[in-house]
């Protein structure tokens, strides 16, 4: 028994927010492992998402949960579902 009007599920992805210069957008970065066919070898992988943050709440080290949603702009095609956690931005003087 399928009923028709079940919307799928979204994707999500966990990364750390690397720019939080552009109005309400930020960049996020997130790694993955992947063995390489030949070798065998784990190889660390990172791909750049620009996702919309509607309450710019992110910063620039926040690792946070976006999730795939219908274009936004050219290039955001992700939206800020939530912070994991904020960065620690304790500034250490050199004195």
């Amino acid at each position: 028994m399928t009923e028709k009007n079940i919307r799928p599920v979204r994707k999500e992805k966990v990364g750390i927010v690397t720019s939080d210069k552009m109005t309400k957008t930020i960049k996020v970065e997130v790694a993955r492992r992947v063995m390489h066919p030949k070798y065998k070898k784990f190889l660390n992988r990172t791909s750049v998402f620009k996702a919309h943050d509607e309450k710019e709440e992110a910063s620039t080290g926040d690792k946070v949960l976006i999730y795939e949603t219908a274009p936004i702009s050219k290039t955001k095609r992700w939206k800020l579902a939530k912070i994991i956690t904020k960065a620690d931005l304790t500034i250490t003087t050199g004195s």
